[in-house]
C-alpha cells in the first residue's frame, strides 16, 4: 500500500490523476458527499437548537461500504491529500472526509487544481494548504438554512394544499416563472402601423415626421401618410462608417448553458454532464487529460498559462492581424471564489485533433468552449454600415445595410454570422422614384416566457443561486411538475401557482427574488470570514418559524375532490386522496371508515422487449415495463422478463453495452446521458 492517500469524489478524475502520480500516491474516489445532516432533532433538522443550531451528521445511506475502504485506506496511509473540487462543495466535502476519517493523527492536506492536466496537478501537490473553514462554514450555512427551509416548507405545503416541495432558490425562481405568466395573461396588445417604401433595389421605413419619431397607432393614422407621399423620395443623406463587434468574454457556467441552449439545443443537465467529464478526465492516445477547466465558476479571467500559448497560435495559425488582448474582467461582487473561466486546459488540443476521442455530444461542447476561449482573444470584426436618408415632404424614411469588411474573432467563432446587404449608390439631392407604398398593421407582443437559457440569464442577473445550483434547481422544477415546456419555454401548473399563491400569502419576504438575492451575499460574506454563521442561522430561524406556525393556523387545506360515488360501508361520499404511492379512492369519512376502492385488475399487456441480454442472469431480457403500484405507480422502468428469478430492474433503457467500471449494464436518460444501472455504487456516467 502506497503510504500517500489521495482522495478525490469522482471515480473518473482518480482514474486521471492517479497517472500523473508517482507509485507512492494511492487515489481514492468517495463518489460524492460521504455525509449529511441526519434527520433527527427538533423537527428532524439533524440541528441542536440549544447549542448554537449546532449540525448532527450521518454517513449517507449506501455509503458506508466506501467510508469503511476509505477508513482502512487512511489508516496505512503516512499521508492524506483531500483533492476534491475547488468550490466551496468541494471544500465542505473535504471537511467532511477529514472530520469522518479521523485524520488527527498525521498530515492531511487540502490540494485544489482548477484543470486537471499532469503540469498543474503536480504543481497542486507541490504547494497543498489547509482546509478553508470559512468557505465550509459557507457551505455548511447553505445546507442548514435550506435544510430548514425545506423541511419545514415541505412538509406544511404537501399536508395543506398536496404540494411535494419548497426551497429558498427553487421556490424564488418558481416565483419568475409564475410572474411572468401573470404578465403575459394580464397583457393588452397596443396597435401600431408601420409604412414601408419599396423601390426597385431596396426598401425604407417610415422613420420620423416633421423631426420626430414616427408612431401610427392606427389605420386612419398610416393612411394619412400614405396619401400625403409623393412619387418622387429626395436622397437627404448618405452616412457610411465603420463600427466594431467585438468578441465575447470566455465560458461562465451560466453563460456555457446558456449558449450550449441556443447553439446546441442541450439541456441545462446535460451540458454540466459533459462539461463534468470532459474536467475530470478524456483519454488521448498518451495519457487521460482533463481537456477543460473546472466548469463551475462565476468568473471569466483567464491565465497566462493559456493566453501566451494561444496568442502565438492565433498569430501562426491566422495571422498577426487577429491577434487581439486579453480582456480583464470586471467581475462583480457575486463572482465565487477565484476559478478561472471555462476554457480548454491547452490550445493544442485543437476540437478536430481530440475529436477522434469524443463522442457527438462531447465534441459538440467542447468545440464551443474552446472556440469562445480562442475568439476572446482575437480581433473584433469590422462592419460597414450604410444608412441612406430619404425625404419625402415632412416624412423621413430610412434605409440601412452593412457588409463584414474584417472577419477578425468570427474567423473561428462560426456561431456568429453576419449576412452581407447592399444599397445602391445614391448621392445626396438625387432623386428616386418608389414601386409602391406598404402600410402594415402590428400589435405590441407579451413578455416571452423563460426558455431554460433565459431563466439561467435572469438568476444570474438578479442574484439569486450560485453556478452549482441553476441546472438542479431547473430540474426541480419539472420533477415536482411545478413546470411545464412549451416550445422550450416555461409554463406554471396550476400546482406551480398555487404553491407560489400560498408562499406569497404566507412567506413573501422568505421567496423573495430580493431577499434570495441577499442572503448569497451574506453566505459570500461568510466565505470571506466576515459574517458568523451561528448568528445568520440563529436569526433567519427565529424570524422563520413564527411564519410557519401562523401558516399552519391559517392556510386553507384543500378539501379532496369528490368522485360522484358512495362508500359501500358507510354511505359517505367517495373522494379522491394522493399518496407517495399516487392518486387513489376513499371514504371521505376516514378515519372513521378506512375503506380503500381497489382498482379493477388491469388488462395484462405483454411487456415490450428491448431485445438487450440481462447482464445479471445472462438469459433473461430486458423488458419495458410500468410500475402497477407502490411509491413509482404509472412510472415506466425496465426489468429482467425472468423475473421473480431475476430482480435485475433499470430505471432508463438500457444500451446493450457494459459498464466499463463493474460490468452491469449501461442505460441512457431522457437526457441521452448513459451511465451505469448501478448509481449508488458505481456512480459511472458518460
Amino acid at each position: 500500500m502506497a503510504d500517500k492517500l489521495v482522495i478525490v469524489e469522482s471515480p473518473s478524475k482518480s482514474k486521471t490523476i492517479s497517472q500523473y502520480l508517482g507509485d507512492d500516491y494511492h487515489v481514492l474516489s468517495s463518489k460524492g458527499h460521504i455525509r449529511d445532516l441526519a434527520i433527527k432533532g427538533k423537527g428532524g433538522l439533524g440541528l441542536e437548537l440549544e447549542n448554537d443550531f449546532k449540525p448532527q451528521y450521518t454517513v449517507i445511506k449506501n455509503k458506508n461500504k466506501i467510508v469503511k475502504e476509505l477508513k482502512k485506506a487512511a489508516k496505512k496511509a503516512d499521508e492524506i491529500y483531500l483533492a476534491t473540487d475547488p468550490d466551496r462543495e468541494g471544500e465542505a466535502i473535504s471537511w467532511h472526509l477529514k472530520e469522518t476519517l479521523n485524520t488527527k493523527d498525521k498530515p492531511t492536506k487540502r490540494v485544489i487544481f482548477n484543470e486537471i492536466t499532469r503540469d498543474r496537478v503536480k504543481e497542486a501537490f507541490d504547494h497543498p494548504r489547509d482546509i478553508d473553514y470559512d468557505l465550509v462554514s459557507s457551505q455548511e450555512t447553505r445546507r442548514i438554512l435550506d435544510r430548514i427551509i425545506g423541511f419545514k416548507l415541505s412538509k406544511l405545503l404537501q399536508n395543506k394544499i398536496k404540494s411535494k416541495s419548497a426551497g429558498r432558490v427553487q421556490s424564488a425562481a418558481l416565483k419568475m416563472i409564475v410572474e411572468r405568466e401573470k404578465e403575459i395573461e394580464a397583457f393588452v396588445p397596443d396597435e401600431y402601423w408601420k409604412i414601408k417604401a419599396i423601390f426597385p433595389a431596396f426598401e425604407a421605413e417610415l422613420d420620423k415626421i416633421d423631426g420626430e419619431k414616427a408612431e401610427l397607432s392606427n389605420e386612419e393614422e398610416a393612411m394619412e401618410v400614405v396619401n400625403n407621399l409623393e412619387d418622387t423620395f429626395t436622397i437627404d443623406k448618405v452616412d457610411t462608417r465603420n463600427r466594431k463587434r467585438q468578441s465575447k468574454l470566455p465560458f461562465t457556467t451560466s453563460a456555457m448553458q446558456q449558449e450550449a441552449s441556443t447553439k446546441l439545443n442541450f439541456s441545462s443537465a446535460k451540458t454540466m454532464l459533459i462539461a463534468q467529464r470532459l474536467y475530470e478526465g478524456i483519454e488521448l492516445d498518451d495519457e487521460t487529460v482533463g481537456l477543460i477547466t473546472y466548469m463551475r465558476t462565476d468568473s471569466t479571467r483567464m491565465s497566462d498559462t493559456f493566453i501566451n500559448p494561444a496568442m502565438s497560435h492565433i498569430e501562426s495559425t491566422y495571422g498577426k492581424e487577429y491577434k487581439g488582448h486579453y480582456k480583464k474582467p470586471k467581475n462583480g461582487s457575486n463572482t465565487q471564489d477565484a476559478h478561472e473561466a471555462i476554457r480548454p486546459t491547452s490550445v493544442e488540443h485543437t476540437p478536430e485533433d481530440v475529436k477522434p476521442y469524443l463522442k457527438r455530444d462531447e465534441y459538440k461542447l467542447y468545440r464551443l468552449i474552446y472556440l469562445r476561449a480562442l475568439a476572446s482573444l482575437m480581433k473584433a470584426a469590422t462592419l460597414e454600415s450604410t444608412s441612406l436618408a430619404l425625404k419625402n415632404n415632412k416624412y423621413h424614411f430610412k434605409a440601412t445595410a452593412q457588409k463584414l469588411v474584417f472577419d477578425g474573432y468570427l474567423k473561428v467563432y462560426d456561431y456568429e454570422t453576419v449576412t452581407d446587404q447592399k444599397l445602391p449608390e445614391f448621392s445626396e439631392g438625387e432623386s428616386v422614384k418608389h414601386d409602391r407604398i406598404e402600410p402594415t398593421q402590428h400589435f405590441t407582443s407579451p413578455p416571452a416566457r423563460f426558455t431554460e437559457a433565459k431563466l439561467i440569464k435572469e438568476m444570474e442577473e438578479v442574484g439569486i443561486g450560485r453556478p452549482s445550483t441553476y441546472s438542479q434547481t431547473i430540474s426541480t422544477l419539472k420533477k415536482r411538475k411545478y413546470v411545464s415546456m412549451k416550445s422550450k419555454a416555461f409554463m406554471p401548473t396550476d400546482q406551480g401557482r398555487l404553491t407560489i399563491e400560498k408562499l406569497d400569502e404566507f412567506f413573501a419576504q422568505i421567496i423573495s427574488v430580493d431577499y434570495t438575492a441577499r442572503m448569497e451575499k451574506v453566505l459570500d460574506e461568510i466565505s470571506m470570514g466576515n459574517e458568523d454563521q451561528t448568528k445568520i442561522i440563529s436569526s433567519f430561524y427565529h424570524s422563520f418559524i413564527p411564519m410557519v406556525e401562523n401558516a399552519n393556523k391559517h392556510m386553507e387545506k384543500i378539501a379532496p375532490k369528490f368522485t360522484g360515488e358512495t362508500c359501500p360501508k358507510c354511505g359517505h361520499k367517495m373522494v379522491y386522496r394522493q399518496s407517495k404511492y399516487g392518486t387513489f379512492e376513499a371514504c371521505s369519512n376516514f378515519p372513521e371508515c378506512k375503506y380503500i376502492k381497489q382498482n379493477k385488475e388491469e388488462e395484462k399487456v405483454e411487456p415490450e422487449s428491448t431485445g438487450v441480454t440481462c447482464a445479471k442472469c445472462q438469459t433473461g431480457t430486458i423488458v419495458k415495463r410500468v410500475a402497477k403500484s407502490g411509491r413509482n405507480k404509472g412510472n415506466t422502468f425496465y426489468a429482467c422478463d425472468n423475473f421473480p428469478k431475476c430482480r435485475n430492474i433499470l430505471q432508463y433503457k438500457p444500451t446493450g453495452d457494459t459498464c466499463p467500471e463493474c460490468g452491469k449494464l449501461l442505460m441512457k436518460d431522457d437526457d441521452g446521458v448513459v451511465m451505469c444501472q448501478d448509481q449508488k455504487q458505481c456512480g459511472y456516467k458518460e
